[in-house]
């Protein structure tokens, strides 16, 4: 890993994508030992329009919190993706939703399309996880964190009641993209 990693999480706003940034962040610096810091902003409108969350992971203390060069962006809306989808850098990636996300921008980076909302209806009957879907999806792509730290993360943030249907939407976002690169 580079001595500085940017990922963007975009999306509609109550999507869940600042949960996963922090989420993220913590298992970087909680459970890695790296450091990390993590952003947000949201529209005037905050539920429904493009909102995002930034996360810099580093081995070095970071001296800027913003997000410069985005190695790895998410976008889970065509909104999103319009308004946040820039400043990947030459050989990132852009996670889309393929249902949502039908213009994407050109440039010289990997887009990975993955059925994300879908995914959370289908494989584990609740879209309120979409996020932790997006989440897994993102870290098996970065491996800016372990398969086993992102858990543990997600795990620690959620209520008791609800850490099976968080398990299950982590794995099944991260063995999405496993099977979506196996068939690249």
């Amino acid at each position: 890993m580079a001595d500085r990693y940017e990922i963007r999480f975009s999306g509609a706003g109550g999507q869940g994508l600042i949960t996963a940034g922090i989420i993220l962040a913590e298992a970087a610096s909680i459970i890695d030992g790296k450091h990390a810091v993590q952003s947000q902003s949201y529209g005037p409108e905050a539920r429904g329009g493009a909102s995002k969350s930034e996360v810099i992971i580093s081995d070095e203390p970071i001296d800027y919190p913003k997000a410069t060069i985005v190695d790895a962006c998410l976008a889970m809306t065509q909104e999103a993706t319009d308004k946040y989808a820039n400043g990947i850098k030459d050989g990132g990636l852009l996670l889309i939703d393929s249902d949502f996300v039908k213009q994407v921008p050109e440039g010289n980076f990997k887009v990975v399309r993955i059925p994300i909302m879908r995914t959370a209806k289908e494989d584990i009957g609740r879209e309120i996880v979409a996020n932790v879907v997006a989440l897994g999806a993102m870290i098996a792509l970065t491996d800016v964190v372990s398969r086993e730290s992102g858990e543990k993360a997600v795990l620690a943030k959620v209520p008791e009641a609800f850490i099976d249907l968080n398990k299950k939407a982590y794995s099944v976002g991260f063995e999405k993209v496993q099977e979506y690169l196996a068939a690249q």
